[in-house]
């Protein structure tokens, strides 16, 4: 055990010299195998937990993956760099109402570094990196576990043993396959928990460098330490938000361990008035409190910094995200959140029923104290008021500095996840559990360890222990190969929340991108029924009830949506198409108008309010839509071809032509404005590069019957009649029902006959 100095670290006169000792072996006795030195304790736990999580490197992107990657710019080489810095996890501006507010801005740099050296939205890059990173931080645990039991030694002459005793690799093994971990790890956005863990750790272990100095070392070292760990705490941050929480348990660390603070002895003597608290060395100890002033200092900092960067709003969540927030009483409120932190106690415990969404009724409230779940809350409390007074009252030194350490770890990290300083936008997620699980770790090795102390059968408990491990890699397998594909991942669910509403819309959103409506259908309207203010489910309802013109049904959903969500821009875009084909273009037009004026740049809708303009016969209106559209989205292909085809429709050929070439410009390879253009070009009589630009177009879809025969038009037109009588077959084999070229063709063979008449 560390002995109390008062002189120790920064801000004191002398160096100060001091051995940490190795932990007491009863610990030891827990894994049936010797010692192993350092380089075979990590290869050991790095390869398992690589083990655990392999399956998933050929993994889709899945979930939150496609918003976060897929979806999102700044990983792409036209956003600069210094974007980065502005935007939030998801690519928005993060100063924005509409932000989430997570700002983690290296971890995206490490996607956008992913994305370049993939050469693209490859996802075995993505998971790869995942996995290393897991492995590299199961084995950094060996280091973190043998500082927390006691498993590296320091002398006074400098000297340092390496000793990797078994509560520290078995720590360690549990942390590398504990199943709680595979969403972070199978699910590519998980890296952000991972970086940040990564980053968390080494500041600790910085932290604790600073206790570690030999004479030649000195004061000055100390603080340097203390600096460094402060800035991996920042940058632990910068990966994700909990890593901040570094600094609490480098504080507790420092105050708990290092200087011996007895709680329990302050305020029984502060309740008795005792004068010599004035004495206790560690209140006069002007390097713990330099300490905490650089780490109170450096936490502020950080936290004033990131709320100016965030545009000083917290994020907006809704009742769906976190319902317990939203009640009415702080009673119902206490009793939820309380129930959540033993669900997520459970997690630890006893992986095996895992969901990638817990909202959503996935877990009802308690409403009142005669619900029986509140026996759970009484049951963590229990446990957690038993380990604190354990850790604060026991004589034995190790006891307290293991037990101290393991509810650091498992507590002060998902302080963030609590609620208990701002709302969160979730119940229960598996996500923010990997820091917390050190802690858990710690205290089920102390826990073996101290039964195999106390009895005979330690051969039963060793069998338990490998049982354990053997089981959760069984289980990190099978959740991995279900982290594989959405369908895979949300079926999944179906038997831990069947309640869960959004666990069925997203089983909808998987069948109908597959085109399987049907069953789509049936998934979203359980969706509706297990919430009926469910407005994204109601809005893609509404859209495959469109496809299949079941017209009535999908105004009267889209518009209640509506109605629950005035600002869903979406559902008031597509409630204005369900509106256009129903004829009533008054209130599609206003619909438009609405879905613009929340989300003012919106290219489709405009696309869509020029389609109605056009049909409304209202040109100029149409053309100003298409072109607000391109505007906002260059690459908007439906609009370019509806400009063009507007204004050769109506004769203005030069002005169409201008169009097609600057929207060829932009997008060169889309074959469908080739052949709008070359349209255009043979009616300007521009043959040659009217041709150029069919076969062009041609080449790129050569199965498409009207390119072909257009072609056998612009021949007909230009009197290369064997040519135009060879795409006109070709389109006919393509698309015999073809009516306008059938009847071409007919001219054309007519034509061919009068001319082998007049020959003969």
């Amino acid at each position: 055990m560390i002995p109390n100095q008062h002189n120790a670290g920064a801000g004191s006169h002398q160096p100060a010299v001091f051995r940490m000792a190795v932990l007491d072996t009863d610990l030891d006795h827990i894994l049936p195998s010797s010692v192993l030195p350092p380089f075979w304790a990590k290869l050991v736990v790095g390869s398992v937990a690589i083990v655990c999580f392999a399956r998933s490197y050929d993994g889709d992107f899945v979930f939150d993956d496609s918003e976060a990657i897929v979806n999102n710019k700044d990983l792409q080489a036209e956003t600069p760099l210094g974007d980065l810095w502005h935007h939030d996890f998801w690519g928005s501006r993060l100063s924005s109402n509409t932000s989430h507010k997570s700002y983690r801005p290296l971890t995206v740099l490490t996607f956008r570094i992913n994305y370049y050296l993939s050469g693209g939205f490859h996802p075995v890059g993505f998971h790869m990196v995942n996995i290393l990173l897991h492995s590299g931080i199961s084995v950094l645990m060996v280091d973190v576990f043998s500082v927390l039991f006691g498993g590296l030694q320091y002398t006074s002459k400098g000297r340092r043993l390496h000793l990797a005793p078994r509560a520290s690799l078995l720590a360690a093994l549990l942390f590398a396959v504990h199943p709680v971990h595979t969403e972070c790890v199978a699910g590519v956005v998980g890296r952000a928990d991972l970086l940040c863990a990564l980053f968390f750790l080494l500041s600790f272990l910085g932290y604790c460098k600073a206790f570690r100095e030999s004479n030649k070392e000195g004061a000055h070292s100390s603080t340097f330490w203390v600096l460094l760990s402060i800035f991996l705490g920042a940058v632990a941050m910068l990966c994700k938000e909990q890593g901040i929480t570094v600094l609490g348990l480098n504080a507790v660390f420092d105050i708990l361990v290092i200087g011996k603070f007895n709680v329990l002895e302050i305020v029984q003597k502060v309740l008795h008035k005792d004068k010599s608290l004035e004495n206790l060395g560690m209140l006069r100890n002007g390097g713990l409190l330099f300490r905490m002033t650089l780490l109170t200092s450096g936490g502020a900092g950080m936290l004033y910094v990131r709320w100016r960067i965030m545009g000083t709003g917290p994020p907006a969540f809704t009742e769906v995200d976190n319902p317990a927030s939203f009640a009415d009483s702080m009673l119902v409120r206490a009793i939820n959140y309380n129930y959540y932190y033993s669900l997520n106690a459970w997690l630890l415990l006893c992986p095996w029923w895992l969901c990638f969404d817990w909202s959503m009724g996935c877990i009802p409230l308690i409403k009142s104290v005669s619900d029986w779940r509140v026996i759970a809350l009484a049951a963590l409390w229990f446990c957690l008021i038993g380990l604190i007074c354990q850790a604060l009252c026991s004589e034995d030194g190790h006891k307290r500095r293991i037990l101290t350490l393991g509810l650091g770890f498992l507590v002060i990290p998902f302080l963030p996840a609590s609620n208990l300083f701002f709302r969160v936008g979730f119940v229960v997620a598996e996500r923010v559990l990997y820091l917390p699980s050190v802690g858990y770790c710690v205290l089920l090795t102390f826990g073996f360890g101290a039964l195999s102390k106390h009895t005979k059968k330690k051969k039963l408990i060793a069998a338990v222990v490998l049982g354990i491990l053997f089981i959760n890699t069984l289980r990190c397998v099978k959740r991995s190969g279900e982290w594989r594909s959405e369908e895979q991942l949300f079926r999944s669910a179906l038997s831990v929340c069947p309640l869960n509403a959004k666990v069925h819309y997203n089983i909808g959103k998987n069948l109908a991108d597959k085109g399987n409506q049907t069953a789509a259908i049936r998934y979203y309207r359980e969706a509706v029924r297990l919430n009926p203010k469910y407005v994204h489910a109601m809005n893609n309802l509404g859209n495959i009830l469109k496809e299949r013109n079941e017209l009535q049904e999908a105004e009267e959903l889209l518009s209640l949506a509506v109605q629950i969500q005035p600002d869903f821009a979406a559902a008031w875009m597509n409630l204005g198409i369900v509106q256009n084909s129903l004829k009533r273009f008054e209130a599609a037009e206003q619909s438009y108008r609405t879905a613009i004026k929340h989300r003012r740049k919106y290219p489709d809708c405009y696309y869509n309010l020029g389609r109605l303009y056009a049909d409304l016969n209202r040109h100029v209106d149409a053309l100003n839509a298409w072109r607000n559209a391109t505007v906002l989205k260059p690459e908007h292909s439906l609009a370019w071809n509806n400009m063009i085809i507007l204004l050769d429709n109506t004769g203005n050929l030069a002005q169409a032509e201008a169009v097609g070439r600057e929207a060829l410009e932009l997008i060169p390879n889309d074959h469908s404005l080739m052949f709008s253009l070359a349209n255009v070009l043979g009616k300007s009589q521009k043959y040659k590069e009217s041709e150029a630009l069919f076969l062009k177009a041609i080449k790129a879809n050569p199965n498409a019957a009207s390119y072909h025969g257009n072609l056998a038009v612009l021949y007909h037109r230009w009197g290369h009649l064997d040519l135009a009588k060879k795409h006109y077959e070709i389109s006919l084999q393509l698309d015999p029902m073809a009516s306008g070229t059938k009847e071409n063709y007919g001219l054309l063979r007519r034509k061919l006959e009068l001319m082998q008449k007049k020959d003969v």
